[in-house]
């Protein structure tokens, strides 16, 4: 009899933990906000991470990128990086953390103005941290990393990647330049440098999350990461290099779940069509992830919409 009950309660106690499991799980799914670029808001209920939030989408320069449409007034690269505030503070109002992959400007340019409203601790490399002393951003708030750190915060870990930019200029593209010293600042557009560029495993409560600044990787620094979303680097310089769309998904153990980034174009405001870039880049994508991994879904994300992901997923 005592052994009836004790198999009794042991089956009841196990159906009460998968059931909070999934309580759990449908309580705090994971919410992704596309900030265009490279940028993103993501949360779990708990804790909420802004990756490379570049929000001021300067208009810079006067080439095909640019809409006539566009009445804004046009910015130069050797003109004063000027952090569109109204736009940032309908956008942010939280942020616990802050990652960034690379200091180019459509990668850091915001950050400074955003750490300082919202106190959020800044992961990047050494030139992103003393660019972000310049316009005074504390010690406290910076973790200066090199790539190959895991750390874990509060309900909240994050693995820091070493990897390349992509092959820009018809890959001829590098820059070792980095700021070892804090630059003199406010900083003009040319002088966001690369800096080195990263890539982060963020761990939240159900869900890791890759994400990439830009159409590169070095294979064997992903060896064994496991994610499943993954924010896939996505535009015409993946082009340059070797099977990409084949081996990234390849080395990242074919994600569950693949939301393209980088891929718009970054010198429109909010609310102009990414139409062209959807069907000149994304779609492709898409199609050949198909092929690739039918398994895996890719989501094509859209200006300032959340995607919502309830699906617990253990890592």
């Amino acid at each position: 009899m005592n052994s009836s009950r004790h198999k009794l309660f042991a089956l009841l106690s196990a159906i009460i933990f998968c059931l909070s499991l999934s309580t759990h799980a449908q309580t705090n799914p994971i919410k992704l906000k596309y900030l265009g670029t490279a940028g993103w808001e993501i949360t779990d209920g708990d804790i909420t991470v802004l990756i490379d939030p570049y929000i001021s989408r300067f208009k810079l320069g006067t080439g095909p990128g640019i809409s006539p449409d566009d009445k804004r007034a046009t910015v130069k690269r050797s003109d004063i990086a000027v952090s569109d505030t109204i736009t940032i503070d309908s956008l942010i109002t939280k942020a616990d953390f802050i990652l960034v992959h690379h200091s180019h400007f459509d990668h850091l340019a915001d950050v400074p103005y955003i750490a300082k409203k919202t106190g959020a601790k800044v992961v990047g490399t050494e030139t992103t941290c003393n660019i972000l002393r310049g316009y005074g951003i504390p010690n406290e708030q910076l973790y200066p990393v090199k790539g190959g750190e895991d750390y874990q915060f509060d309900n909240f870990s994050v693995k820091v990647i070493p990897t390349l930019h992509s092959a820009l200029n018809q890959k001829h593209y590098i820059d070792n330049r980095v700021y070892t010293e804090v630059p003199e600042t406010p900083l003009k557009v040319s002088e966001f440098i690369e800096g080195g560029s990263l890539m982060f495993l963020a761990r939240f409560s159900n869900h890791q999350v890759l994400t990439m600044g830009s159409m590169n990787f070095i294979e064997r620094e992903l060896l064994g990461i496991k994610p499943d979303i993954l924010l896939a680097g996505v535009n015409r310089s993946q082009l340059g290099l070797y099977k990409y769309n084949e081996r990234l998904l390849a080395i990242t153990n074919y994600p569950k779940v693949i939301i393209p980034t980088h891929w718009d174009n970054f010198r429109l405001p909010y609310g102009f069509s990414q139409k062209k870039g959807v069907e000149d880049k994304l779609i492709p994508f898409q199609k050949d992830v198909k092929k690739l991994a039918p398994q895996t879904k890719v989501i094509i994300p859209t200006h300032l919409e959340t995607i919502t992901i309830n699906e617990r997923i253990k890592p």
